[in-house]
């Protein structure tokens, strides 16, 4: 039996979820704010409030030092004037809204109680139950402001999200969102509802996440105007050259989270690690265009290619590398190919895996008693053998402290090479792999370094550093009994 139609019909919206507090953002310009004490806590909650607008009257006996400086410099808003006495109901009147810092818990629910009396919201710290509000943590790009949260379960996590935001939104964001309040009634006026007024919105967001101020584009509202209406859909892409670091994502810098986050498609290598990439735009491509010495890997001419053609398709490319792109990571090459093919190309530095080094063992490479100089050196020519170039009596210097990256499998040469130049063969020397995420690492004198290299983890990238800088490491490791994969098997 043949079933009947039906006709279109409009779905139901889907319900909103259960809020814990509803998020509501509360002008308090040119109002009246009561705050209760003279802690910390209350002078920071009474430079919140002036810095919102309000017009706040603190009432304390005693005030701390806090407390003291806020009210000597003022606040980014409003004003403050203290009153050295207790509270009363009669300080309520005419308040937009109330905040105490109580010890004694009669005296909390007293305070709460005159409040609720008055009509007024009452927070009062750290006493959830005589709270009518709360204050979370704020992301400040006013006239963006992001409040978030936790219902006073776990203030320390809101503040944890507080930063991962931060380093999402460029400072200059501020200043785009105050030009846009500027001129929202304009393009009311100008641009009819509809597809022209969201592509003027859409160009106008894509500028404010660019990660540069407004002022670069005029030195008036008209200007910066003319040029975004102006602005033609642009059909050409730009390439951003990333640096992982080593491979820890807390190491990144807020500029490599803003472009990964900005990203249309992401070319990555081998070495980065998955939570760096978590930290990407959801809806970014990946492809992996792994480079690994000694395996089957992408030729840098498809890498270049690619790049700029996906570039001139109008894409934002971010090619992510591990450590810094400019320190062995040819970017010097990327970088020509994009500027012949006209493809905007800029870079974020990040951490070398030398320095991740260094910082993982607590050693200072230039320390002043034993170094005045560090090299980065690297340890694999395109043969996949040490160079014929090297500057062998330099690197042997004993004030200087070589770093050699690719080294893996020529660390046996290199050591041999050092020693033929008088290096002595008990100089310290270590060997971490995969630097920052793992505690494989070695220690011991130069003339084992070829030995310890053998038993390595071939399927681990790893670093070498040779130099009286690195003793300390090498007196730990002989003195404290080491996990056989620290030594990195050393015993078997």
């Amino acid at each position: 039996m043949q079933q009947p139609f039906r006709k279109p019909s409009e779905a139901e919206p889907g319900r909103m979820g259960r809020l814990s507090k509803l998020p509501v953002f509360f002008d308090l310009r040119g109002r009246r704010a009561v705050i209760v004490g003279g802690s910390p806590g209350a002078a920071w909650k009474a430079e919140l409030l002036a810095a919102a607008g309000a017009h706040v009257d603190v009432y304390a006996l005693e005030v701390c030092a806090e407390m003291e400086t806020l009210l000597a410099r003022g606040a980014a808003g409003g004003h403050l004037a203290l009153h050295r006495r207790a509270w009363t109901s009669g300080i309520l009147d005419r308040a937009a809204l109330a905040v105490a810092d109580l010890e004694g818990e009669g005296e909390a629910e007293d305070f709460a109680a005159a409040a609720h009396e008055a009509g007024v919201p009452v927070n009062v710290v750290d006493k959830p139950d005589y709270c009518d509000f709360q204050f979370g943590s704020v992301v400040n790009r006013s006239p963006v402001v992001i409040g978030i949260s936790t219902d006073g379960a776990a203030p320390i996590l809101g503040q944890a999200i507080r930063r991962r935001i931060e380093t999402l939104l460029h400072p200059s964001l501020a200043a785009w969102a105050s030009l846009a309040k500027a001129m929202r009634e304009r393009i009311m006026e100008q641009l009819p509802p509809g597809l022209s007024r969201r592509a003027f919105w859409e160009r106008f967001a894509d500028l404010a996440f660019q990660g540069r101020p407004p002022e670069t584009l005029g030195s008036s509202v008209e200007q910066v105007l003319r040029y975004i209406a102006l602005r033609p859909v642009d059909s050409k892409g730009r390439v951003t050259l990333v640096g992982a670091g080593p491979g820890d994502a807390e190491l990144l810098t807020l500029r490599a989270v803003r472009a990964l986050q900005a990203a249309d498609v992401i070319l990555f290598d081998d070495l980065v690690s998955e939570d760096v990439l978590e930290l990407a735009r959801r809806e970014a491509k990946r492809l992996i265009v792994g480079k690994r010495g000694g395996r089957a890997s992408c030729a840098q001419e498809d890498i270049n290619d690619l790049m700029a053609g996906l570039a001139l398709q109008g894409k934002h490319v971010v090619r992510l590398k591990s450590g810094d792109p400019m320190i062995f990571g040819r970017a010097g090459e990327e970088i020509e190919h994009l500027e012949r093919a006209g493809v905007p190309v800029d870079v974020v530095p990040g951490i070398t895996a030398g320095i991740a080094l260094a910082s993982a063992l607590g050693v200072s490479l230039t320390h002043r008693d034993m170094a005045q100089s560090v090299r980065f050196v690297t340890g694999c020519a395109r043969t996949g053998r040490l160079p014929d170039d090297l500057d062998w009596p330099g690197l042997a210097d004993i004030h200087t402290t070589a770093i050699f990256y690719m080294a893996g499998g020529t660390a046996g040469a290199i050591a041999t090479r050092l020693m033929e130049q008088g290096v002595s063969p008990s100089t310290p020397s270590v060997m971490v792999s995969n630097v920052s995420r793992s505690n494989d690492r070695w220690a011991g004198p130069l003339s084992e370094l070829g030995e310890a290299s053998d038993r390595r983890d071939s399927a681990k990238p790893v670093i070498i550093g040779i130099g009286r800088v690195f003793g300390k490491a090498v007196h730990v490791s002989a003195r404290h009994s080491l996990e056989p994969v620290q030594r990195l098997q050393a015993e078997a």
